[in-house]
């Protein structure tokens, strides 16, 4: 690996780990900053949001719900095994495990699969999949 890899490489954790901070605060500009502006957040349930405006205002619909669930809004993305393949210069892709927790303790889990593109020299989302494996029964973000 050659420093220009290492340093692909590291740039792309920072997007994954930029993004989850925000979310778990609620800072949605700082989240869609993770995106290309015509980025893709495939949710299972919600199908393809496309571009920043739609995963704005989505993510932002489910704060609020989140916020009317809790007593106490604590929201943790826990982050793991994160693979990363470089296919070019400017393209990549990565897979990793996540938990997230919340005032009950484990709330649900599954994994990302992300597509990167690097533009001007900054590497961001264009393409997150988010799939949930499993979810405790009181789960506060899965509740219908």
């Amino acid at each position: 690996m050659d420093a220009g890899e290492a340093i692909a490489r590291e740039q792309i954790r920072d997007v994954i780990s930029r993004y989850n901070h925000a979310g778990d605060r609620g800072d949605l500009e700082a989240l869609v900053a993770c995106f290309i502006e015509n980025g893709v957040l495939d949710l299972v349930d919600t199908g393809e949001l496309i571009g920043r405006d739609a995963i704005r205002r989505h993510l932002g619909s489910v704060v609020q719900r989140l916020a009317g669930r809790t007593q106490r809004a604590l929201l943790r993305h826990h982050v793991s095994s994160v693979k990363i393949d470089l296919d070019g210069p400017h393209d990549a892709r990565a897979a990793s495990y996540f938990l997230v927790f919340t005032e009950i303790g484990l709330d649900h889990w599954g994994r990302y699969g992300d597509v990167f593109a690097c533009e001007d020299g900054d590497w961001r989302i264009a393409r997150r999949k988010v799939r949930v494996d499993g979810a405790a029964p009181d789960s506060r973000m899965l509740a219908r």
